[in-house]
């Protein structure tokens, strides 16, 4: 019998859109970590819609604000429709984010994705 996964993230499946890789990467590994169900990572504003167009249980989402060069915010009510809470993780300054989203944590490049993961718990919901 496999044991379920343990950790901050247990059973949370969180979505991961970044289209550089290797911060892709390291934060879907740090996620997985924390035992988060890592969906995607996906690179563009189109891959998060497909997922987002499936109704699949998103928990949380960790979004770069630019994606190979597409603004992620037409994404945004899609997820908060959903109830799916976000983190950005970008390089942009926060006057690049429109005032409605002004209130979304935002984690400023570079930064140390185990710490970015380790804030989420406390934003995510119970599955």
């Amino acid at each position: 019998m496999i044991a379920p996964p343990r950790g901050a993230l247990a059973q949370r499946r969180v979505l991961v859109a970044e289209d550089e890789y290797f911060i892709a990467r390291d934060i879907a590994r740090a996620l997985r970590a924390l035992g988060a169900e890592v969906v995607g990572p996906v690179a563009s504003r189109d891959e998060v819609q497909a997922i987002l167009a499936t109704g699949e249980r998103l928990d949380a989402a960790i979004l770069d604000i630019n994606l190979n060069g597409e603004m992620v915010f037409p994404v945004m009510e899609a997820l908060a429709a959903r109830g799916i809470p976000v983190v950005f993780a970008t390089g942009y300054d926060e006057s690049a984010v429109p005032d409605r989203y002004q209130a979304i944590p935002r984690w400023q490049k570079p930064f140390d994705p185990q710490a970015l993961v380790q804030a989420l718990p406390d934003l995510v919901r119970d599955p």
